[in-house]
């Protein structure tokens, strides 16, 4: 089975939560704070593996996590921060986040690697808030957690050339002609129900990657048949060879197939039809095939040296065709890379950052409970370890600052009505 798209979940490792400790030494003079922070949690890593042709691999794993960071310890001691979980995907794959539709990345090179979920960061222990005021303080911060998202992997194929044409045009027998590549060939519609690449190396020296993709037929653009399957495929395709069947008894009509598959091609991008283009007009070893051909070339106005004769039965013109495909490959530009035409959006760290009044929600749940809905204040709670009362009071003394207190007593708090942040509820003063 060919598998080029799926969805994945990815979970990054929660950081290490700091410690509260003291020294107790003999022979160290007044102690003092000794809690170590907390490790760094894994991240999630896309890696390219040139090796694979397909993501088969995440068929039956859909979901992929880091482990957290270790939580600090006493002597100061850091946690351990957790290994990265590197997932190995082909080269042609791009990522997609599917909340908000931003490509993350397009991965191409072997070896590339793109962060997905980034691991959170281990929490300050207490040996970082002690003052001159404060020499013993029962305050540590807790890590933050990791990114969690569902992406989408979509997987276009990294050819040189791409054989187009409608179904039983010989695009299989072409590749087997060419290259070593073995593909389903039966007189049948859809007998090619994947990709298959297959590698051209000419006497010269020059080599490319050839694609025989599946038959598109009219409609594909919009889902119909096979084609709109795999017609990302040809948008990373260099140039385009595209097959026209000659024989005069198929049942079908030369000009229209050819002006068909243009068409789908433009609706599905347009600038596909900027690519360089070979016509290669097939079967022409059949009776009736050069009449047919002249036929198709006057309705088109198009010139013998427009239009590359083949049979790959008998392989007349075939080598022809490869060497004519490899020089159009020396002045044809590489197609953008997704992560090229948009702005990828830079990995989220956590910096605390403080919010002025204005940007503080006040809800009012019921009469005498009040909701405060604010980001910075959300992470500030999410930080702040409330197992010790200096921890209180430097979280309370925080949130007055960015102005919550403010807020509520202007929304109408009164004091002893319950506040709530995010899943904690306190009494207001």
């Amino acid at each position: 089975m060919f598998v080029d798209n799926v969805k994945i979940t990815v979970k990054a490792g929660a950081g290490g939560d700091g410690s509260v400790a003291f020294r107790h030494e003999k022979y160290v003079a007044k102690g003092g704070p000794y809690g170590g922070d907390g490790g760094n949690g894994g991240s999630v890593i896309l890696k390219v593996d040139s090796g694979l042709r397909t993501l088969m691999d995440f068929r039956y794993q859909h979901n992929f996590k880091a482990h957290a960071g270790g939580n600090g310890m006493t002597k100061a001691m850091h946690g351990a921060n957790a290994q990265n979980t590197y997932i190995s995907v082909p080269p042609g794959t791009i990522v997609t986040d599917l909340a908000t539709k931003e490509v993350l990345g397009d991965l191409v090179d072997n070896d590339q690697e793109l962060i997905v979920a980034q691991g959170g960061h281990g929490g300050r222990g207490n040996i970082h808030f002690a003052t001159s005021r404060n020499t013993a303080p029962e305050i540590a911060e807790n890590g933050t957690p990791g990114e969690q998202r569902e992406i989408q992997l979509e997987l276009q194929l990294l050819a040189d050339v791409g054989l187009v044409g409608f179904p039983s045009v010989g695009k299989s027998t072409l590749l087997s002609v060419a290259t070593k590549a073995r593909p389903k060939i039966a007189a049948y519609q859809f007998t090619t129900l994947k990709p298959n690449l297959g590698m051209v190396r000419l006497a010269d020296g020059q080599d490319f990657v050839l694609a025989d993709l599946p038959g598109l037929i009219a409609g594909a653009a919009q889902g119909v048949g096979l084609g709109f399957q795999f017609l990302r495929h040809v948008e990373r395709t260099r140039v385009l060879l595209h097959l026209i069947d000659m024989d005069p008894n198929n049942g079908r009509a030369a000009v229209a197939d050819y002006r068909q598959i243009n068409e789908e091609l433009r609706q599905y991008d347009p600038r596909l039809l900027e690519r360089p283009q070979l016509i290669v007009a097939t079967k022409m070893d059949l009776p009736g095939a050069k009449e047919a051909l002249k036929n198709f070339k006057q309705s088109l106005s198009l010139s013998d040296q427009d239009v590359v004769e083949i049979s790959s039965v008998t392989h007349a013109g075939v080598d022809d065709l490869l060497r004519k495909t490899a020089q159009l490959l020396l002045d044809a530009p590489m197609p953008k890379s997704q992560a090229e035409e948009v702005e990828i959006p830079v990995q989220k760290v956590y910096k605390y950052q403080e919010n002025n009044q204005s940007q503080i929600e006040i809800k009012q749940l019921d009469e005498h409970t009040f909701e405060v809905v604010n980001s910075a204040v959300g992470s500030l709670l999410q930080r702040s370890n409330l197992n010790y009362q200096d921890g209180v009071m430097r979280f309370a003394r925080k949130i007055k600052r960015m102005g919550v207190d403010q807020a509520l007593a202007e929304a109408g708090a009164q004091v002893g009505d319950t506040v709530v942040i995010d899943d904690f509820e306190f009494e207001f003063m």
